[in-house]
Parts: C-alpha cells; sequence; structure tokens
C-alpha cells in the first residue's frame, strides 16, 4: 500500500510541475496604462496587452514591467451588477482556460470593474427563461468553470468589493484567497429561491469556516459583513471599502517575487494533501519538494541568497 501511494505522489508531483502549453485563440490586443496609489499603498503599474474573450463583460488583463507574470481578471457588467449569465459563463470560461496555458503566469486576480459590486450571482432574469433541463446545465457547467479555477497551477485571490452573493460568493470561495472591503457583503441566498447552492458553496463553505456556521449561512440565506466574514475565516483580508484591489495587487506583487515552480508545488501539496491522511500527505509533500531539487530556480535562489540580491526566477 505504501508503495503504491509514493508512486501515486510522484504522479501527482509530476503532473502539478509540467508547464501547460500555450493557448492560441482570437483575442483582442490593447495597450493601456494604469496608475494606482490610494493611502497605505502606493502602486504604479502598466497594462500593455489586454486579452479580451468573446465575452465583453469578462476582461482578462496581463499586468507588465516589473508586474509580468500577474494577470487580472475584471468582471464588467454594470447592468445586472455582474450577474452571471450565459455570456458571462462562457467569457469565464475562456479567460480560466487562457490563464491555464499561459506559460508566464505566475498568480492570478479576479476583481470587479462595477463599484460596490464584486458578483450579484446568477442572473434570475436569464435563469427564468430556462427550462429545468437548460437550468441544470448551466449549473453544471458554472460548477465545473469554479473547478476548473480552484484547480489553476498558480495562486489565484479574489478581490471583493461590495456585493458578493451565490455563485459570486462561489467563484470567490474557488479562489486561494480573498480580500475584501469592510462594506462588502456576502452571502448564499438560494434556499430563499426554494434551491440550494450548486456551483460549489455547499461543499467549499464548509471546509473554510467550518460545518456549523456553513449551516447557519445556508439555512438561513443571511447576508455578512466584511468584517464578520474576516471573523470567521471566510476572507483572509478585511480592508478599508475601496482597498480589497490594491490589497490584491500587494499580495501577488509579494507572491509574483517566489519562485514559479515552487508556488505551483506547494499548491499541489497543499490542496491534495489536505484530501489525505497525515502519513500520505506527508509522502506527497516530500514528492513535490524532490521534484524541486533538480531546477534551476532552486540553484539561482541558493546563489542569490549567497550574493545578497534578489532572485531571477524563470520557471525552469
Amino acid at each position: 500500500m505504501v508503495v503504491a501511494f509514493v508512486g501515486i505522489a510522484k504522479s501527482i508531483g509530476e503532473h502539478c510541475l509540467k508547464r501547460p502549453k500555450r493557448y492560441f485563440s482570437s483575442y483582442l490586443l490593447v495597450h493601456r496604462n494604469s496608475k494606482y496609489g490610494v493611502q497605505k499603498w502606493q502602486f504604479q503599474s502598466h497594462r500593455n496587452l489586454i486579452l479580451q474573450s468573446a465575452s465583453q463583460s469578462v476582461k482578462l488583463e496581463t499586468l507588465s514591467d516589473s508586474d509580468s507574470g500577474i494577470l487580472e481578471v475584471k468582471l464588467d457588467r454594470p447592468a445586472t451588477r455582474n450577474a452571471i449569465g450565459k455570456d458571462m459563463l462562457r467569457g469565464l470560461q475562456h479567460a480560466f482556460e487562457t490563464v491555464s496555458n499561459e506559460r508566464s503566469a505566475n498568480v492570478l486576480m479576479i476583481c470587479s470593474s462595477v463599484p460596490k459590486v464584486f458578483c450579484a450571482g446568477a442572473d434570475l432574469k436569464e435563469r427564468k427563461t430556462m427550462t429545468p433541463s437548460e437550468v441544470q446545465d448551466f449549473v453544471n457547467t458554472l460548477r465545473s468553470t469554479f473547478s476548473f479555477l480552484e484547480a489553476l497551477h498558480i495562486p489565484t485571490i479574489a478581490a471583493i468589493e461590495g456585493t458578493a452573493l451565490g455563485g459570486g460568493l462561489e467563484m470567490a470561495m474557488s479562489c486561494d484567497i480573498r480580500i475584501c472591503g469592510e462594506d462588502a457583503v456576502l452571502g448564499l441566498p438560494e434556499t430563499g429561491l426554494a434551491i440550494i447552492p450548486g456551483a460549489g458553496g455547499t461543499q467549499r463553505l464548509p471546509r473554510l469556516v467550518g460545518k456549523s456556521i456553513a449551516k447557519d449561512i445556508i439555512f438561513t440565506g443571511r447576508k455578512i459583513s466584511g468584517k464578520d466574514a474576516g471573523s470567521i475565516g471566510l476572507v483572509n483580508y478585511c480592508v478599508p471599502a475601496g482597498e480589497a484591489r490594491l490589497k490584491a495587487l500587494e499580495l501577488a506583487r509579494d507572491i509574483n517575487q517566489k519562485g514559479p515552480l515552487a508556488l505551483r508545488m506547494a499548491k499541489c501539496a497543499i490542496d491534495k494533501g489536505v484530501e489525505l491522511d497525515m502519513q500520505s500527505g506527508l509522502a506527497l509533500e516530500r514528492d513535490c519538494y524532490e521534484q524541486l531539487l533538480d531546477t534551476e530556480d532552486r540553484l539561482e535562489g541558493l546563489a542569490a541568497f549567497a550574493e545578497r540580491r534578489k532572485p531571477r526566477y524563470k520557471g525552469e
């Protein structure tokens, strides 16, 4: 049994270390510069590449210069408060697939371009026009899309300002790290519509906050504040209103300086390890560590430490 698991752990480690093939599709390339500077975090960032999918409501941008390696998905459907309909779902699928196949990607942020709203959940007006089988297909696709997001090989960060309800919160919970503003409103109100969260909410919420608190939130459908979300562990950071994206960028920049392959293997070891008993998890960690021993990045990290300089990692 132990020998068999070591083989499985090695296979998992090798899978996590594999570099994805570059994804080719029809994307619009646009040049744009942006500056950010608010209170305690002073950031200046240049975006010289915007990858816009078939959906106008989801935009994928890559940052450049010192922020090369950071990608950002922006939700932009103000008329519906970023409610997820068929078009936005297609946009999310394209964006996440592009990120998965982008060799230079080190970290992904998901934010909103709409003031005071992250994502209001499913587009209920559109949902009302669907047949039961169409609803089932839509929810199944949404669930698999968020599972794909969760399984991305790079760290992911959700920056939540304002409302994050239903599918919006389920998307955020599929990310590795969540940040919200103090005035954020989060919840899973589905039971009030005589349904249950169907895109991972019943499974991810209890894993984040515990079974009892998750039942309270889902059974009542109540909304919780950003501060309460922080106190129960639903979000990692609760910052002043309007500063969630800036904090996300601060974290992304910190993560972006680390070894890309190490980040990939750390995420693999954590995500796969929590599903195992301790002994099996340690075997997985050992294999993930060994996958990094012969990399150029590891040698660069040691050299940079000895020379007291910042490492220049290549993901090799």
